[in-house]
């Protein structure tokens, strides 16, 4: 095989490795760099918001924390004593961690049969759906990044029964998602693509 072959071949081999369609953006801490990034992105926060009246900055601290942006992101595996696999923690999926059953009731109410998870648009309107339900089911304002992550951890019925409260550790979660939202608000206002 000739040298230029071989060198093709090697590119193509590593190309193939990268994932990068599901690869996360290089800098999560900036609001700007991701939608600068990804313009794809922006056009689906912006139609969530439209539609659902989410902010921008809420969706995107919340998906920062469910999957780090990362597409096809799964939940761990668990093991039993410590080494033989027992299948994932749970069936959270996608950009926006949504369980099988609560993406399976979105789908169904929205008419969005052919959303997937893996799909920032669908990611994003799943997200601005299950948020407005929050907000007129519980009361949550819209742009209450903090209880409404904690309302979409626990699921709904867990939110009004305030299971959160005896889980600190998802108390300071929920602090960190509103800092989050509240940091790429500030950088979403200075960013000229917005």
């Amino acid at each position: 095989m000739s040298r230029k072959l071989s060198a093709i071949l090697i590119v193509l081999v590593l190309a193939s490795c990268g994932g990068g369609k599901y690869s996360a953006p290089r800098n999560l801490d900036n609001a700007c760099a991701i939608v600068t990034e990804r313009p794809k992105y922006l056009r689906a926060f912006k139609r969530a918001e439209r539609r659902y009246g989410v902010p921008i900055a809420v969706q995107m601290a919340v998906i920062h924390q469910e999957s780090r942006f990362i597409g096809n992101a799964k939940t761990p595996h668990r093991y039993a004593l410590g080494v033989i696999p027992m299948g994932r923690q749970s069936s959270a999926f996608g950009y926006s961690q949504a369980l099988d059953g609560t993406w399976d009731e979105y789908r169904q109410d929205t008419g969005r049969r052919g959303a997937r998870r893996t799909d920032i648009d669908d990611a994003t309107d799943f997200m601005g759906w299950y948020m407005q339900k929050s907000n007129t089911g519980l009361g949550i304002p819209l742009h209450d990044a903090r209880n409404q992550y904690l309302a979409y951890h626990e699921g709904r019925t867990g939110y009004a029964r305030g299971s959160y409260n005896g889980k600190p550790w998802l108390l300071g979660v929920a602090e960190k998602v509103q800092a989050r939202a509240t940091n790429y608000s500030i950088q979403l206002a200075a960013c000229p693509r917005v």
